[in-house]
């Protein structure tokens, strides 16, 4: 058995206490509180003068098919050979030696979810994964974890570029609305089973099946308004569950996104106005987004934004307006509801994972940093400065 003592813990779920106790026993959270009795045989760490507080989690990232420092190499990303690609999944592309998974334990970021990029109208299946591990298997926390989705500027631009369909706005709205009625007939074949024959397997179909049946998310990359709402008119169409990936004029809808209780993950933050897209950027937004009432996640979109900048992301948003309590839900338990993983992560509470931190001080303090992770019980890192990578 572990215990944490002595520490400032901040349980996301319930309000934060001083001088607390988190016993682990097992790989999981087996109590949280303040004059809890320590056994014996318990390995003590100190936290006093510290945070101890729950993994963070970026339900945004490239980790592993983005990997830095490769190049064209370690480039899996898109699979960007024809617009409807439901079926590839970035799980097949991780690589835990990719250098970032260090820097998100670093960061305290112990939990992400690996999508593919935003080149096509539909673009494959998300995995979640702990930020430590040998192989992916033994990292593997949910797959799929989502269905990733694009509308805007870039799967207009990818197949524009090749005078193909789509290379409008329009165009995209269609190829997301055919495949999804192909979808839909696949289903309705299967259900019905014509002429005692199933239909021939088609693993693109199959796919989209899990999100039509509401058994994974769809996970909407949009940045305007008016793809927002085209977003929301596609959902309504086809009632899936919708999440918005990057929001960045969500605000202008927040309402209508409140309202239907559509999960906004806002980011990157930390970038330049680099297009159109992007023009109104704002590190207020997330504050004005859960002022609305809209269920708010912060995420780095790693690379974009260094992996290990998720803290710093969610700090600079509580300068800009956003509730510190709402900034750490949105790295950590809202993140993690949206990735189906709210059951095991996100906050201290018993029969949780013992996916965890001690922070130097404040993490929403840009000079506080990791000191100690632990994975499921398992430490991860450590508090030695020289280990630091980055």
């Amino acid at each position: 058995m572990l215990a944490i003592v002595g520490g400032r813990v901040v349980p996301v779920a319930g309000p934060p206490f001083e001088d607390g106790v988190v016993l682990i026993s097992d790989g999981r959270i087996e109590a949280v509180g303040r004059d809890l009795r320590v056994p014996e045989a318990a390995e003590r760490v100190d936290a006093a003068g510290k945070v101890v507080l729950p993994g963070l989690v970026d339900a945004h990232t490239h980790l592993g098919v983005h990997e830095e420092a490769e190049g064209w190499a370690g480039q899996d990303t898109n699979e960007m050979t024809d617009p409807v690609t439901p079926h590839v999944r970035a799980l097949d592309a991780i690589n835990p030696a990719d250098l970032a998974f260090a820097d998100a334990v670093a960061g305290g970021v112990l939990t992400v979810n690996v999508n593919p990029g935003s080149g096509n109208p539909i673009g494959g299946q998300a995995a979640a994964v702990r930020s430590a591990g040998r192989t992916v298997d033994e990292m593997l926390l949910r797959a799929p974890s989502g269905l990733k989705s694009a509308l805007g500027e870039n799967p207009k631009r990818v197949y524009g570029d090749r005078k193909q369909l789509p290379s409008t706005r329009l165009g995209t709205a269609a190829v997301i609305r055919d495949a999804l009625v192909k979808a839909r007939n696949y289903l309705d074949k299967l259900d019905r089973g014509d002429d005692g024959e199933p239909p021939e397997r088609d693993l693109r179909w199959e796919a989209l099946g899990l999100v039509l049946s509401g058994e994974i998310p769809w996970r909407q990359h949009c940045h305007r308004a008016d793809d927002i709402a085209t977003a929301l008119r596609l959902a309504d169409e086809f009632g899936y569950r919708l999440v918005i990936d990057h929001g960045t004029e969500a605000v202008l809808l927040a309402d209508r996104l409140a309202e239907r209780g559509v999960p906004v993950l806002i980011g990157p933050l930390l970038t330049s106005r680099s297009k159109v897209e992007l023009r109104n950027r704002s590190l207020a937004n997330p504050g004005r987004l859960a002022a609305a009432g809209v269920e708010l996640g912060i995420i780095t979109d790693h690379p974009v934004v260094p992996i290990h900048l998720l803290a710093v992301q969610a700090a600079l948003a509580v300068r800009e307006g956003l509730d510190p309590a709402a900034a750490l839900r949105a790295v950590t338990l809202t993140p993690a509801r949206v990735l189906g993983l709210d059951d095991r992560l996100g906050s201290l509470e018993p029969g949780k994972h013992a996916t965890l931190c001690v922070w130097s001080g404040d993490p929403l303090d840009a000079r506080s940093r990791v000191e100690t992770a632990w994975i499921e019980g398992r430490q991860v890192f450590g508090s030695d400065p020289a280990s630091q990578p980055f």
